[in-house]
């Protein structure tokens, strides 16, 4: 049946043209914008995990910055404990040409002195934007990572510890008094003393000083090639503790742990705070003389405060100075091992936070970007169907016009 109201075969055609139209927009959208899905009405769960995954890589940028940065400020510090080592160890050249006799101490300890300037300068100098990791005992973080899990994401850092190298706030305490052979420094903050390999002797005492102990003062001691410590805590310090008495406990512990063969170290409870040693007597003999070296450090003293104690006018300061370079030069060298370390490990994260970024980005793409020869073949069919549609639209509007003939 034909009907001059209701055209069929044009509501038909029309609704094909609609949607051929819609599609097209949609492609040319596509091609316009390069994504397959620009908005959340395209597809509302793709759409929200790539613009969480979009948050995540903006986050990786700022954390590449970050980690560029700390690698720039932990290499100026490297370095500086580097050089500070390489000073050290002109340091201790001065210190072994002064344990001959037929030479001029007073001018060797001039050399140490302006030696122990440049450190100060090196270590005031070392800082990246206003920072200095070698004057400084505090820890830092470094951001290093976020971590997305199914409740939040988290930041992660990487803690570089500051290491203190400065030689300042170093203040002389007379803790040690002579043994019956063993050399104690005018201000009693340093001592030497040299026993024999098969059946050598001497004793030092540690004693309160002049200045009330406080925590953190340090007694190191040098045995040969070795360091033992010990540093005053609060509780040595609490109750009717005998301050010194524990001090030298703590030494005798530690020098036993270093395991120097033919060396025994003996703690008398009769005698408080003196320590006894000997080479031989019932055990096997040193390879070698041990020469003994002990250095007092203050508690507010830098890492190398102890240099300023170094003095080679003396033979007996030199013979000290010896033994005490020893564990100023390992103090800078584990700074310096440190520091490379740290920065290693943050120019690995730096190389894998960038590959990260390009995974996350890839995927991104892989989730949301259009395929342009898929796209550009279904525009073209489009576009054959948009004129077909129109054709088959003009043909249906033109039906109505034959029932005019009927009237003729």
């Amino acid at each position: 049946m034909s009907s001059i109201l209701t055209n069929n075969s044009a509501m038909v055609a029309l609704q094909t043209m609609k949607t051929i139209n819609k599609s097209m927009n949609a492609t040319q959208s596509q091609i316009s914008t390069g994504k397959s899905v620009a908005t959340a009405k395209d597809n509302a769960a793709v759409w929200a995990i790539s613009k969480s995954m979009e948050s995540d890589v903006q986050g990786f940028k700022a954390i590449s910055d970050s980690l560029n940065l700390g690698s720039s400020t932990i290499s100026v510090a490297r370095q500086a404990s580097e050089t500070v080592t390489d000073l050290l160890t002109q340091i201790k050249g001065k210190i072994v040409a002064a344990q001959e006799s037929n030479v001029d101490r007073g001018k060797i300890q001039t050399d140490v002195a302006a030696l122990k300037n440049q450190i100060d300068s090196v270590v005031g100098a070392a800082q990246f934007n206003g920072l200095n990791l070698v004057n400084n005992a505090s820890n830092i973080d470094i951001l290093s990572s976020l971590d997305r899990s199914a409740t939040g994401v988290a930041a992660s850092n990487i803690t570089v510890a500051g290491q203190n190298l400065s030689t300042g706030a170093y203040a002389a305490n007379d803790v040690f008094a002579a043994g019956t052979a063993s050399l104690v420094s005018g201000d009693g903050d340093t001592f030497v003393m040299t026993l024999d390999a098969a059946s050598g002797t001497d004793e030092i005492l540690i004693q309160d000083g002049a200045t009330a102990w406080a925590a953190g003062d340090k007694i190191s001691m040098t045995i040969g090639k070795q360091t033992a410590s010990y540093t005053v805590t609060d509780a040595d310090l609490s109750g009717t503790n005998v301050t010194a008495d524990l001090v030298a406990i703590g030494m005798k512990n530690a020098i036993d742990a270093l395991g120097v063969t033919g060396l025994t170290v003996s703690y008398d409870p009769q005698a408080p705070g003196s320590l006894a040693f000997t080479t031989g007597a019932g055990t096997a003999s040193a390879s070698n003389d041990l020469t003994i070296t002990g250095q007092f450090t203050n508690a507010s003293a830098g890492g190398l405060g102890a240099l300023n104690a170094i003095d080679v006018s003396t033979l007996g300061g030199a013979q000290t100075a010896l033994g005490n370079i020893e564990s100023l030069l390992s103090t800078s060298i584990t700074a310096a091992a440190n520091f490379g370390s740290a920065q290693s490990r943050i120019d690995t994260q730096a190389s894998f936070v960038g590959k990260l970024s390009d995974a996350l980005k890839s995927g991104i793409g892989a989730m949301v970007d259009a395929d342009m020869e898929e796209t550009s073949a279904r525009l073209q069919a489009l576009q054959v169907q948009q004129q077909l549609a129109t054709q088959s639209l003009s043909m249906a509007n033109q039906q109505p016009q034959n029932i005019l003939s009927l009237f003729r």
